[in-house]
């Protein structure tokens, strides 16, 4: 699908969508403890409805209704293989692959997309040292075999989402597991993301600076209805088209105190020099004299793409850093994020691990092309509130991954040029 952007700054209210990396976490808890839920979730994502499909397959039972996902935990895992839907969902690949050995389940994970190409090590190694089998076949990952308690070890600079996969996998055994992080811990607000998550089915893990020891057999249960936080991922381009509109975008549904890491976007646009007010309605973010800044990607990879447009319009030079493992995402986010600025007229640099942005006042405009990440054509749409031309954006469709209705609510704000 194309979809043409009209130049010019927007203006307007807009809510956003349930965290879809809260809702994997408590989708997991609620199938593995031992009471129903019904989780209030305001838009279900292509990535959260794998993670849905997997679990209904491992036993689960989970169903839809409007905005409600009743949940029924697994009783048992179904005899023979499972065929696991994960689809191009990383979060759902990765959460669910210790899950699945801790249950004992024969299954067979469907990846599309970039997702086989994506890596699982070392957190594969971890888990066949502890009982599992783990094979690729093509787009097929199969594994089975019995995961068993011990002490595991991963670096905390790969991936967090192995780690959340071990803590919510390892409570399940009948014995204490000991999971051990070395060195610094990128993303750490993910982790504490499941250790929130966990706290609330009521799992214990004790934690010693970055050793957690998981004691076996532990069945939690959520509360019996919970909502799902708004998504700051997904926020933040409407934050950033704020950030590019005199007026100003009033952005709702959105938790201040909330452990997701991508909160620290209103940090990052103040120091670009953008005008945010939290108020009781929502966070207002306008703009101002904008000035380039020094950016460190590890901690929040997924805002780069976004950041990056503002930044193409702020005075002087902004450095983005610590950006390798944005080459292992939906698409290589350094070379598609370049690639599409460039297309709209800015003056961007791609480096190994990086990006350097020289601002200017307005971008051209142009095609845009969306590389299958709906981040990129998510952070394309941004970028027309500072184009004197429409953007025309290649493979729109693909927002569905994370926030299926992003093109109606861009829809709702005012501005732009026909």
């Amino acid at each position: 699908m194309t979809r043409l952007v009209a130049p010019g700054p927007r203006s307007g209210s807009v809510k956003i969508p349930a965290s879809k990396s809260q809702a994997h976490r408590l989708l997991i808890c609620a199938a593995l403890g031992t009471g129903e839920t019904e989780l209030l979730c305001d838009g279900v994502s292509r990535d959260i409805a794998a993670t849905i499909a997997c679990l209904n397959a491992l036993g689960a039972a989970i169903c839809t209704q409007g905005e409600r996902l009743r949940v029924r935990p697994i009783r048992a895992v179904p005899e023979g293989e499972c065929l696991l839907p994960c689809g191009e969902s990383g979060s759902t690949l990765r959460f669910l692959l210790p899950v699945v050995g801790a249950l004992g389940a024969k299954a067979v994970f469907r990846r599309e997309g970039r997702l086989p190409e994506r890596p699982l090590s070392p957190l594969d190694r971890q888990l066949t040292a502890h009982g599992m089998t783990i094979t690729a076949d093509g787009a097929l990952l199969r594994c089975g075999g019995q995961l068993t308690a011990g002490d595991y070890a991963l670096p905390g600079n790969v991936s967090s989402q192995y780690i959340s996969g071990l803590l919510l996998a390892l409570p399940r055994l009948p014995g204490k597991s000991r999971l051990t992080v070395t060195g610094p811990l990128e993303s750490a607000a993910y982790v504490t993301m499941t250790e929130e998550a966990q706290r609330l089915a009521g799992i214990t893990i004790s934690k010693h600076n970055m050793v957690y020891v998981i004691e076996g057999q532990q069945r939690g249960s959520l509360p019996p209805v919970l909502p799902v936080e708004g998504d700051w991922s997904n926020a933040a381009f409407f934050l950033v088209m704020g950030a590019l509109s005199p007026n100003g975008v009033c952005v709702r549904g959105m938790d201040l105190g909330s452990a997701q890491g991508d909160r620290t976007v209103l940090d990052i646009l103040r120091a670009f020099g953008a005008l945010v007010e939290e108020r009781e309605d929502g966070i207002l973010v306008r703009r101002a004299a904008l000035r380039g800044v020094t950016i460190d990607a590890a901690p929040i990879p997924d805002l780069i793409p976004v950041l990056s447009v503002l930044a193409a319009a702020a005075e002087g030079e902004t450095r983005i850093e610590n950006a390798g493992r944005l080459r292992l995402k939906e698409s290589d986010r350094l070379a598609s994020t370049t690639a599409m600025l460039r297309a709209l007229g800015a003056e961007i640099e791609e480096r190994p691990a990086g990006l350097v942005i020289r601002g200017k006042s307005r971008l051209a405009g142009g095609t845009a092309q969306s590389a299958g990440d709906h981040r990129i054509a998510m952070a394309a749409a941004a970028a027309a509130s500072v184009c004197e031309g429409p953007v025309t954006i290649c493979g729109a469709e693909c927002v569905a991954k994370s926030y299926p209705r992003f093109w109606e609510d861009l829809e709702q704000l005012s501005g732009g040029e026909a």
